[in-house]
């Protein structure tokens, strides 16, 4: 199949041999997986959208794509307006457009291995106001038209030791046992991937830029344990290193080995299990409880070993950053440079320290218009110079034994115009008043928001993604469940109390559609804080990523003189952190743009 409108054809010609009405196309696994691997691309297969997260809804006379502020720009140019409408979320919902556009009578399909039950309780009350009805389908009708589609990866588990987890996997194992017990339950259903992988200090190679491997995992009260995976996945070194409380199974069988719990008491995660996990288990007879996936919270307060992993991947991380920033400087305005060609000289100054193993997600290569497209991504087709007037940015991180960076730098391609300057500035204030920000614990990210936005609000102005996300200790570069964002930002996750030793993301931008972005990104730790003179303790951030800021782009009358210190005391750390792994040019670049304002 040729085109994106044959594909459309093709899923509509099926959906009548299935006597459905419509389908639901989500961009997700059956693990709810944000990254997902190749055979579980359907929503790009159909559509052409490259994005992180959307969905599609396909009608017999019409058909919509669903996706949030990041990637407005991004689906009109990828997704084809003449078949597809663009709707907007959270604005708008995708069970709220189904019960407004669903034909009366209908019979609209979905895959309970890709949804949640909350969402099939919504749409299925949504449809119900037109007579319509959701109807759970034993076949994916997508996979029954993608004639190419891959096969799920085969790649062997691997061991994170010890000695870069800083706990092992059976103490990890009591304390899920611990937890179960205290809620009365017998049983936890772990279908995350980077819950497994963190639960059991393995990781995998199984989806790109995620180092997590395809199975299912359920630990009982007794810190027991059962995996579920493909057995050609396993090493002799993997299973010596699981041992005998872990029972290993085919993943084939989980869906069947759901029905054995008649009568136990199973956690399972409303948010991160599937409609068809619930599905199941309650057939059997089963008493599910619907409580949050108990490694995630683990998981994301990071132990000391892990931390300490952290600050090791962003010092060599910024390092080979700090080369690719004076390569694209010097050679840019030559002419001729492409964004592809920024993807690849970045990669290969990363793989020069010897222990990249993966980028963390695809590089965000970004010149001019381009970047006003906060996840864009390049391609043959998109591939643009790097032309004198513009801002280049560029998203990127790296995947590493001991940790998963992120970091967004811009810089000028000559020189920046005033507005530029003015913009980059107010992002940069924004920066600066998150990373100096002092809370009480029990504070959340939506309430710590508009510190980074409060700048460009001042002058009418905003950015229309979150501020912050979480990130793995070499695992997920997105993680919950914390988040900085607005409070009704989709996915959720700005209500959860943020807590010492958690990672998130500093990054607030600004966007000018058909002309340029701004975004300046640095991971972040939550750490306590004694303030002096204060009746309680605090939290406070502790700034992880070094490289310097673009100095050129810096307006310095519009800091405050609080504002400029903390921009002078940030490029002194860079320089200590960064100058011992730089020499010669680079390290006289970085020296000029490490001094003081």
């Amino acid at each position: 199949m040729s085109s994106y409108a044959d594909r459309l054809a093709a899923l509509r010609d099926q959906l009548k041999r299935d006597r459905l009405d419509g389908f639901v196309v989500p961009l997700t696994d059956e693990h709810m997986s944000e990254y997902v691997g190749a055979y579980a691309q359907r929503l790009a297969w159909l559509t052409g959208f490259q994005g992180s997260a959307g969905t599609a809804v396909v009608l017999p006379q019409e058909a919509a794509i669903f996706t949030d502020g990041r990637y407005t720009l991004q689906v009109r140019e990828q997704v084809d307006g003449r078949h597809w409408a663009y709707v907007g979320v959270p604005e708008t919902s995708v069970s709220g457009w189904l019960g407004a556009h669903a034909p009366a009578g209908g019979r609209i399909g979905y895959d309970p291995w890709l949804h949640t039950r909350d969402w099939v309780r919504e749409a299925t009350r949504a449809l119900a106001a037109k007579g319509a009805t959701l109807v759970a389908v034993d076949t994916n009708p997508v996979d029954a038209v993608w004639p190419d589609r891959p096969l799920p990866s085969d790649a062997t588990l691997v061991v994170q030791d010890d000695a870069r987890a800083g706990r092992s996997h059976a103490d990890k194992r009591a304390e899920i046992g611990d937890w179960l017990t205290a809620q009365g339950a017998d049983a936890v259903v772990l279908s995350a991937l980077d819950s497994i992988a963190w639960a059991l200090n393995v990781r995998g190679r199984d989806v790109d830029h995620t180092p997590v491997a395809l199975a299912y995992a359920i630990v009982q009260a007794d810190g027991t344990a059962d995996l579920y995976v493909a057995p050609e996945k396993l090493t002799d070194a993997v299973r010596q290193h699981l041992g005998n409380a872990i029972r290993l199974h085919d993943r084939a069988a989980f869906a069947g080995d759901l029905a054995a719990y008649r009568g136990k008491r199973v956690a399972a995660d409303p948010e991160r299990a599937v409609a068809a996990i619930f599905d199941r288990l309650e057939a059997g007879g089963a008493t599910v409880l619907a409580l949050r996936d108990p490694v995630v919270l683990a998981k994301a307060t990071k132990n000391p070993v892990e931390i300490a992993g952290h600050r090791a991947a962003s010092a060599r991380d910024g390092a080979a950053l700090a080369r690719f920033l004076r390569w694209v400087e010097a050679e840019a305005p030559k002419g001729g440079l492409t964004e592809l060609d920024c993807v690849a000289k970045l990669r290969a100054f990363r793989e020069e320290t010897g222990v990249l193993l993966d980028t963390s997600f695809d590089t965000i290569s970004a010149t001019g218009a381009h970047g006003a497209s906060p996840h864009y991504r390049v391609d043959e087709a998109s591939n643009a110079r790097l032309e004198l007037g513009q801002l280049y940015l560029v998203d990127s991180g790296g995947q590493y034994l001991d940790g998963t960076t992120d970091v967004t730098r811009v810089l000028p391609i000559g020189a920046p115009t005033p507005e530029m300057r003015d913009r980059f500035t107010r992002v940069l204030k924004g920066h600066i008043g998150l990373a100096t920000a002092i809370f009480p614990p029990g504070t959340n990210g939506g309430q710590l928001d508009g510190f980074a936005r409060r700048p460009l609000w001042e002058a009418g102005l905003d950015f229309a993604h979150g501020t912050g996300h979480g990130v793995g200790a070499y695992l997920a570069v997105h993680e919950g469940p914390q988040r900085i964002a607005k409070p009704n930002y989709p996915g959720g996750g700005p209500s959860e109390p943020l807590r010492a030793g958690m990672i998130i993301s500093n990054e607030p931008g600004y966007y000018k559609a058909g002309e340029y972005g701004i975004r300046i990104e640095n991971l972040v730790l939550v750490v306590e804080r004694d303030v002096p003179g204060g009746d309680q303790p605090m939290l406070a951030f502790e700034t992880l990523t070094f490289c310097p800021i673009e100095r050129s782009l810096i307006v310095p009358e519009l800091l405050t003189v609080a504002e400029q210190a903390w921009l002078d005391a940030y490029h002194a750390r860079v320089l200590e952190v960064l100058g011992p792994q730089l020499s010669g040019d680079d390290l006289a670049w970085l020296e000029a743009k490490c001094a003081p304002l």
